[in-house]
């Protein structure tokens, strides 16, 4: 089966453009991945279809709503040379139970894991991350592990919200800087 760039620039299919009924696809990263609210609620439909995600070459971030609400995504590996996910932009992909990060990556956006009800472990050990944006892994149900650098300098508000089955497996709150907020902290401790 061949594959194909769709008329529009986020979906690939095999052997139609996705206008003409097609069930499934993927997710096309880029250079310019940052939608709109307006281009969102017009790809939204469709983005539900794919089931995988292809990343461009030469691109260092997964950008704003890349990859929002796309049900049928189960795995992601995000290839070395990015640098940060956007904002919301694995928001709510309720079918995602796995996501390699690279050791370049430095920044996780606000909200960007949001509802991503399938995921039970994250492994950010090996990554440089320096931020963790606001709700990034919040309304994660099943989320039971998580494992944080210590390079990590800036969390977030509200980083775990509704993640009652996450236990740690290695996190050391004094290595975090100042920009670590208190409410974060104080939950770390209390899990």
């Amino acid at each position: 089966m061949a594959m194909r760039l769709a008329s529009k620039p986020w979906l690939a299919v095999a052997d139609a453009f996705i206008d003409e009924g097609v069930r499934s696809g993927a997710i096309i990263v880029h250079d310019r991945n940052d939608l709109s609210p307006m281009g969102l609620l017009a790809r939204k439909a469709k983005r539900q279809l794919a089931s995988q995600v292809i990343f461009f070459l030469n691109v260092t971030k997964v950008g704003v709503w890349a990859c929002y609400y796309a049900h049928n995504l189960i795995v992601v590996d995000i290839p070395e040379g990015f640098q940060s996910i956007g904002n919301c932009a694995f928001n709510g992909c309720s079918s995602l139970t796995t996501v390699s990060f690279p050791t370049t990556l430095t920044s996780i956006g606000p909200r960007a894991f949001v509802a991503c009800t399938s995921l039970e472990n994250v492994d950010l050990l090996n990554t440089n991350l320096q931020e963790l944006g606001q709700a990034a892994f919040g309304g994660c149900s099943e989320l039971k592990s998580m494992t944080i650098p210590g390079s990590l300098q800036t969390l977030g508000g509200r980083v775990f919200y509704n993640c009652s089955k996450l236990v740690p497996s290695s996190i050391d709150v004094s290595n975090y800087g100042n920009d670590a907020t208190s409410e974060v902290v104080a939950h770390l401790r209390s899990l």
